[in-house]
C-alpha cells in the first residue's frame, strides 16, 4: 500500500522483497562501500605527506639580506656541516666567530671564509670537555663582535657504537661535550642576545627524537638537548623575551665526526653537508622553531609514533649488528 509522503510516494510495505526495498537496499551497500575506512585512511595519508612537501619546500620566508652585517658566534667550525656553515655565513656578509678543538684546521676555514666575503672573521680553538672553554669562547665572541645576534650551536663528540660506549665514564665525558657545554654557551650569551632579539640555533640529531641501538649516551645527551631547549622556549615565551630558539634534526651521517664513531656499524648514507647546512641557516633566520633535514627523516617520526617498538628486523636493515656488539 502506497501513500503519498512529503517527498513523494512512499512504499509503506516496505521491506527488501518490495522492488522499492531492493534498490533501497542496493543504494545503502553502494554508500557503505563507497567509503570504506581503508579509502578514507589513504586520502588522509596522501593529503598529509602533500602537505608535508608544500610546507617544507615553499613555506620560507628566508631573506639572504637579513644576514648581512649578523653577528654569529659558530661552535664545531671545522669540518662537516660546521665548515659548510661557516662558508655559507661567509657568502651571506655576516661578521664570524668560529669554535672547534683543533687550530690547523679552524685556520683553514679561517681563510676560506675571507676569500668567500666574510667581513670580519675570527677563531678560536677550545675544547668543549673542558668546563671551562664555554666562558672563554662567549667573551672572546663579544669581545670581538660587540655582541651576538646568532648563536650556532653545532659541536659535537662522539664515542664508539657498541658496548665501550655505555660506560659510566663515557657518558660523563659525552654528556659534557654534548649537552651540557651547550647549557653553559647558552646561559653566557643570553644576555646579549636577549638586547639584539637575537636566535638560538641548536644543531641536533634525529637520535634526539627516535632512539635506536648501539649509540645510547649519544642519544641520551640529544633527548636531553631536546628537552632542555624545549623547556626553555615556554620560559622565554611567558617571559616576554624575544629570542628565537630553532631546533634542527639531522641524520647521523650528516655530521662528520659523528660518522666516524659508527664507521662499519651504521649502513646509513650520508647526506650532502651544503645542503644540511643551508637548511639549518634558513631555519635560524626565518626564526622557524624546528628543522628536519633530509625530509625524509619526517616519515621516521611519524613512524616511532605508529611503532614505538620496531622489531629487530627494521633494526638490522641499518646495522651491521655483528661490527657493533663487537665494538
Amino acid at each position: 500500500m502506497e501513500r503519498m509522503g512529503p517527498w513523494g510516494w512512499e512504499n509503506q510495505g516496505g521491506g527488501a522483497d518490495s522492488p522499492r526495498g531492493e534498490r533501497d537496499s542496493e543504494h545503502v551497500t553502494n554508500y557503505q562501500d563507497s567509503f570504506r575506512p581503508s579509502e578514507a585512511m589513504k586520502v588522509l595519508l596522501l593529503t598529509g605527506l602533500g602537505a608535508l612537501f608544500l610546507t617544507y619546500y615553499w613555506d620560507d620566508n628566508f631573506d639572504p639580506a637579513s644576514l648581512q652585517g649578523a653577528r654569529v658566534l659558530l661552535t664545531g667550525a671545522s669540518a662537516g656541516v660546521g665548515e659548510e656553515l661557516a662558508y655559507h655565513y661567509a657568502r651571506l656578509g655576516s661578521h664570524l666567530v668560529l669554535s672547534a678543538p683543533t687550530e690547523a684546521l679552524l685556520q683553514k676555514v679561517l681563510g676560506n671564509c675571507r676569500k668567500l666575503g666574510a667581513p670580519k672573521v675570527f677563531y678560536i680553538a677550545a675544547d668543549m670537555a673542558s668546563p671551562e672553554a664555554p666562558e672563554h669562547v662567549v667573551q672572546f665572541a663579544l669581545d670581538k663582535l660587540g655582541g651576538l645576534d646568532y648563536l650556532v650551536l653545532n659541536h659535537i663528540g662522539s664515542t664508539p657504537a657498541g658496548m665501550r660506549s655505555r660506560s659510566a665514564q663515557a657518558t660523563r665525558w659525552l654528556m659534557q661535550v654534548n649537552f651540557l657545554s651547550y647549557v653553559q654557551l647558552t646561559s653566557l650569551a643570553l644576555p646579549s642576545l636577549t638586547d639584539s632579539k637575537g636566535s638560538l640555533v641548536v644543531v641536533s640529531s634525529l637520535l634526539g627524537r627516535v632512539p635506536t641501538s648501539f649509540s645510547t649516551p649519544y642519544s641520551a645527551a640529544k633527548f636531553a638537548l631536546d628537552g632542555f631547549f624545549g623547556s626553555l622556549r615556554r620560559e622565554l615565551d611567558v617571559q616576554d623575551v624575544n629570542v628565537a630558539i630553532t631546533m634542527c634534526l639531522l641524520g647521523l651521517r650528516d655530521r662528520a665526526s659523528a660518522a666516524e664513531g659508527v664507521r662499519g656499524v651504521t649502513r646509513a648514507r650520508a647526506a650532502p653537508g651544503p645542503q644540511a647546512a643551508l637548511a639549518v641557516i634558513r631555519g635560524g633566520a626565518t626564526r622557524a622553531s624546528g628543522v628536519v633535514f633530509p625530509w625524509r627523516l619526517h616519515l621516521l617520526r611519524l613512524l616511532r609514533g605508529w611503532l614505538p617498538r620496531p622489531r629487530a628486523w627494521f633494526v638490522r636493515q641499518d646495522l651491521n649488528v655483528s661490527n657493533a656488539a663487537a665494538a
